[in-house]
């Protein structure tokens, strides 16, 4: 299983601030979903931060999301290392497979894949 990026998740009811305050930082928007807008760098879009009012499908707003190459593998490790499944393995609307874990920390990870 190969990791492809880390985006920090920040819980948010001021996006179009968080856009206008990051973009002077030379971000730009990337994604918006209305629940949740996803900004990257503008040179090479390997640093984003996502900012979200809520969760469209899930019961919490995650701390990070991770994303992998093989999603299911994933959840299979997780599942089998006993790890505190959240949020089970779904397919969601706007394109990626995911599922929530929570980590030693208390911390819950979006570990996504896209479909």
């Amino acid at each position: 299983m190969e990791v492809r990026r880390v985006v920090p998740n920040v819980r948010s009811h001021a996006v179009g601030e968080s856009r206008e305050f990051y973009g002077l930082l030379g971000f730009e928007e990337v994604m918006n979903h209305g629940w949740i807008m996803t900004l990257a760098d503008r040179n090479s879009g390997q640093a984003q931060i996502s900012f979200m009012a809520r969760d469209e499908t899930a019961p919490v707003i995650p701390d990070m999301s991770i994303e992998v190459d093989d999603v299911d593998a994933a959840y299979r490790v997780m599942c089998e290392s006993g790890a505190e499944i959240v949020h089970p393995l779904q397919d969601e609307e706007w394109g990626v497979r995911r599922f929530f874990v929570r980590d030693p920390n208390g911390k819950v990870v979006n570990v996504l894949g896209h479909r």
